[in-house]
C-alpha cells in the first residue's frame, strides 16, 4: 500500500524527469517527419503526409508500419509490399527508400529518426538504377537538416560569373542551408555552370560515365551543347532543345552528395537554377528543363 510520502516522492520524480527532458516510456518526442510513398520513379503518388507523435525510438520502418498496410520479410527488416504493391520477387521492380534525398546504407528497421526528416519510399525498376544513391525530390533536404543524423554545410562552386549562381545561393539560403566556402570539409557540394565548364570535376565525371555510375538518367553530348534524357532502362532517350538545363545529384560511397545546376548554355543554367523549389523537384530523381518546360527524369 502506498502512503502519502510515496505519492509525493513519485510526483517529485516525474517533475525532475520532465525538467531534465527524460522520459519513462519508449522515448522523448521529436519533430514531425514527412512520409512520401510513390511508384515508378516518383511519377505515381501513393501517399504523402506529415507524421507526428514520434519518439526518439522511432525508425523509418515504424513510421511506415503506422501509416500504410505493409508486409515484411526477414524478421520485419525488409519491406515486401506497401498497400498491396509487392516487390522482392522474380520481377524487376522493388521498394527503395530515401531519407532527406539519400539512399539509405542501412535497413529501415535500423534507421533511427531525429525529427524533421523527409522519408521517401518508391517502387521502381531496379535493373539500371539499383544504386541511385541520391535524388533531388526531397528539396529542401538535405540542405536544411543534413542527413544520417548530422547537419552538413553547403559549398557552392560557380564555374561562371552569372546571375544563375547568385540565384542558386539565394534559394539555398532561403531553404535553410548554411553556406560555406568551396572546398570546406564535410560540405554538400553544389556545382553551378555549363556542362562544358564543370564536366572535368571528379563528381561530374560520374554522369559522363553513364547512369549505372551516377544514377542520373541524362547524358550530355561530346561537345556539351546537347542534353538527352534517358528512360528507366537507360537506353532510349529524348534529345532536349537548345538552352536546356538540368538539376541532378550524385553521391560517391559515404561522401557528401554533389548537386549539379547545369545546362548546355548560360540560359540553360539559369533555367535550371529556377527549378530549385518544392513544386519543381518534389518526388523527382532529376529534372531537365527546356523552353520553359520541365521534364522529370528518367523519362516515362
Amino acid at each position: 500500500m502506498r502512503g502519502p510520502g510515496t505519492a509525493v516522492a513519485l510526483a517529485l520524480l516525474f517533475a525532475a524527469l520532465a525538467a531534465a527532458g527524460c522520459g519513462l516510456g519508449p522515448g522523448n518526442g521529436v519533430a514531425d517527419v514527412e512520409l512520401t510513398v510513390t511508384r515508378d520513379y516518383g511519377t505515381v503518388p501513393v501517399l504523402h503526409r506529415q507524421v507526428g507523435d514520434l519518439t526518439e525510438s522511432d525508425t523509418v520502418m515504424r513510421v511506415l508500419e503506422r501509416n500504410a498496410d505493409i508486409t515484411t520479410l526477414y524478421g520485419g527488416g525488409f519491406v515486401r509490399s506497401i498497400d498491396g504493391l509487392e516487390g522482392g520477387g522474380a520481377g524487376e521492380d522493388d521498394w527503395f527508400f530515401y531519407v532527406n534525398g539519400l539512399w539509405s546504407p542501412i535497413g529501415a528497421a535500423e534507421y533511427g529518426l531525429d525529427g524533421g526528416e523527409a522519408i521517401w519510399w518508391d517502387y521502381r525498376d531496379w535493373t539500371v538504377g539499383e544504386r541511385v544513391a541520391a535524388a533531388v525530390g526531397s528539396w529542401p533536404q538535405p540542405f536544411r537538416d543534413g542527413y544520417e543524423g548530422h547537419r552538413h554545410p553547403t559549398a557552392v562552386t560557380c564555374f561562371e560569373a552569372t546571375g544563375a549562381c547568385a540565384d542558386v545561393r539565394r534559394r539555398l539560403r532561403d531553404a535553410g542551408a548554411d553556406l560555406v566556402a568551396a572546398g570546406s570539409p564535410d560540405a554538400i557540394r553544389v556545382l553551378v555552370g555549363t556542362w562544358s565548364r564543370l564536366r572535368g570535376d571528379r563528381d561530374a565525371e560520374l554522369i559522363d560515365d553513364g547512369v549505372r555510375a551516377s544514377g542520373v538518367f541524362a547524358e550530355f553530348g561530346r561537345g556539351a551543347t546537347t542534353l538527352r534524357g534517358l528512360d528507366e532502362k537507360g537506353v532510349s532517350g529524348r534529345l532536349f532543345g537548345p538552352d536546356s538545363g538540368l538539376v541532378a545529384t550524385t553521391r560517391r560511397e559515404v561522401q557528401p552528395p554533389t548537386w549539379f545546376v547545369t545546362g548546355t548554355s548560360a540560359a540553360g543554367v539559369s533555367a535550371a537554377a529556377g527549378l530549385l523549389d518544392v513544386d519543381s523537384l518534389r518526388d523527382h530523381y532529376a529534372v531537365a528543363v527546356t523552353g520553359g518546360r520541365e521534364t522529370p527524369l528518367p523519362l516515362r
